[in-house]
C-alpha cells in the first residue's frame, strides 16, 4: 500500500494519537480518532505492513537508569571509500553506547549521540571504542548540558 493511500486524515490522527500514547487500547484509539474499531484496526495494520509504523517502544529516562552523560560527537573519516564507510557504520551499529548516528554534510562526516554514566566513562569510551573505529581520523565532542527538546512526536500534520 502506498503511503499516500495510507496517510489520509484518519491515518494521520491515528499516528498522532499513538505518538501521544501507544499503550492505549484499540477501543480508546478508535474513539480518539473518530472511527469505529474495525476501520481503525485495518488502518493500523496497513500502516504496520507498509512500514509507516516500524515499532512500538517505551521512552526510558536515561538519567534514572544511570546514563546522565550525553555527548554529541562529530566524526571525520580518513576516506569515503565504500569499504571504510561500511566498516565504520557496521562498527557503530554494534556499539550500544552510540544511540544515534547520522551521516552529515558540512565539517563532520558523522554525528553520533553517545550516552555514558559520566565524563570518565566517556573518556574511556573514546579510547576504547571511538579511536579504534575503522577510518576515524578526527573527533570533536560536545557535552550536552541540558536537553531542551528530545523525543518529540513527528510533525505529521494530524
Amino acid at each position: 500500500m502506498k503511503n499516500e493511500e495510507v496517510l489520509d486524515e484518519y491515518s494521520r490522527r491515528i499516528l498522532a494519537e499513538l505518538q501521544r500514547d501507544a499503550r492505549q487500547s484499540l477501543q480508546q484509539l478508535a474513539g480518539a480518532v473518530g472511527l469505529s474499531v474495525t476501520p481503525c484496526w485495518k488502518r493500523l495494520k496497513a500502516m504496520e505492513e507498509s512500514g509507516v509504523i516500524r515499532n512500538y517502544t517505551v521512552w526510558v529516562d536515561r538519567e534514572r537508569v544511570g546514563l546522565s552523560n550525553c555527548v554529541l560527537a562529530e566524526i571525520n573519516l580518513t576516506r569515503h571509500s565504500e569499504t571504510v564507510v561500511d566498516e565504520f557504520e557496521a562498527a557503530v551499529r554494534r556499539c550500544p553506547a552510540i544511540v544515534e548516528c547520522y551521516r552529515t554534510t558540512g565539517q563532520a562526516d558523522y554525528l553520533l549521540k553517545v550516552l555514558t554514566p559520566d565524563i570518565r566513562a566517556y573518556d574511556a569510551f573514546l579510547h576504547d571504542v571511538i579511536f579504534r573505529l575503522p577510518g576515524v581520523t578526527g573527533i570533536r565532542s560536545s557535552i550536552v548540558l541540558c536537553e531542551v527538546k528530545s523525543g518529540a512526536p513527528l510533525p505529521i500534520g494530524a
